[in-house]
């Protein structure tokens, strides 16, 4: 098979979209067949890159408006080279790589992998609304990673005999930290229990709910948030009013190397997102392979709370409350039984469903039955 991924971006720009990717690509053409990639850059220029077995192609971007990436060379590019494969997966939401869908129209099998509705862009969505429902038409199978986000999802009802159920996986092989490293962290914060987040650092992600926690914590613990975003300075400004200084610590810019370290250094690992934009929580995988306890908020209609189950890998509280997330924070410091099994079982569910091999064999087969 010859597949052409279609997304905003890919690594070395990081994000749970990017890093899913990437396993794809790799994943599939280890098993044989070609997985090419067509992207925005994070800058005005094109560029090629020839990885293993497969080619990345970034097209020159000036900029994001609205988390849409301005690459018309994009579309130019997809029509160029699209007649080159039986199938075009589009990593969704992105509505550029619908734009050049439609204008496109390919020959080729087309299969949307629904990562999340579009959720903070409501008055823009309006405008957005018929194309998108074009491309849902115009799919072969839609992709969801949960059931719980397959089944509430306003925008796939009408389209639910399209619609495969397959969990992102990743693998571990990458993800392995530094124990010297590891070790001069939990120095640095004199073997404190370390509560670790990462993402970016914008509202739906509710990092300032998880700040305002701290004031709800002994001095045993200390919350270390990584990542960069819009909401640094309001989150530096919620630290410094409630006096949390030596509680919370914004940690910035983390490289992959620094975020496997952090993972295993950390005594558990917090996703505190308050909307369904939040729809898997890659990272929460990411923490699992460390073998970390989870503690995440139950959104409705989110794949997060199907992903971290509830009293076996970790907590689940209420989104927009600091004092569940202390009191959740708590009751697994204070049980060293739950802490321990909570730590095997975090492990065990990811090599039970969010394995690359299971995420890739489940696309490869799928792929075959619709080319």
């Amino acid at each position: 098979m010859k597949i052409l991924q279609f997304g905003r971006f890919y690594p070395p720009d990081m994000g749970g979209i990017q890093q899913v990717m990437y396993e794809i690509s790799e994943g599939i053409t280890k098993n044989g067949h070609q997985c090419d990639v067509l992207c925005s850059n994070t800058k005005a220029v094109y560029e090629e890159s020839q990885f293993e077995k497969y080619t990345v192609y970034r097209t020159s971007s000036y900029g994001i408006v609205l988390s849409t990436s301005i690459s018309p060379q994009l579309i130019y590019k997809f029509w160029k080279i699209h007649k080159k494969y039986d199938l075009i997966h589009v990593q969704a939401p992105d509505p550029l790589s619908f734009l050049a869908l439609f204008l496109v129209r390919p020959k080729a099998k087309v299969v949307i992998h629904w990562h999340s509705d579009i959720v903070r862009q409501k008055k823009t969505l309006k405008y957005f609304m018929p194309l998108q429902t074009w491309v849902l038409k115009f799919a072969s199978r839609i992709i969801c990673t949960s059931e719980k986000y397959a089944s509430s999802s306003p925008f796939l009802q009408k389209f639910k005999e399209k619609i495969e159920v397959i969990p992102l996986g990743i693998s571990n092989k990458s993800f392995i930290a530094n124990e010297d490293n590891v070790q001069v962290i939990q120095n640095r914060y004199k073997n404190k229990k370390i509560i670790f987040a990462l993402g970016r650092l914008v509202s739906y992600k509710g990092f300032e709910y998880l700040v305002k926690s701290a004031q709800y914590l002994s001095d045993d613990f200390i919350i270390l948030i990584g990542g960069t975003g819009i909401q640094k300075d309001n989150l530096l400004t919620i630290i410094k009013e409630n006096n949390l200084q030596n509680k919370v610590e914004l940690l910035g810019y983390l490289s992959e190397e620094e975020k496997n370290d952090y993972l295993e250094a950390c005594f558990l690992f917090c996703l505190p997102s308050i909307t369904k934009a939040e729809a898997f929580g890659v990272v929460i995988v990411e923490a699992m392979m460390f073998s970390k306890p989870i503690v995440s908020t139950n959104m409705q209609d989110s794949g997060v709370s199907w992903v971290n189950e509830n009293n076996v890998t970790g907590l689940q509280v209420d989104p927009k409350s600091p004092k569940q997330l202390a009191i959740a924070f708590n009751k697994i410091s204070n049980d060293k039984k739950l802490y321990e099994k909570m730590c095997k079982n975090s492990f065990h569910r990811y090599t039970k469903f969010f394995t690359r091999e299971k995420m890739v064999t489940s696309l490869i087969h799928l792929f075959k039955s619709i080319i």
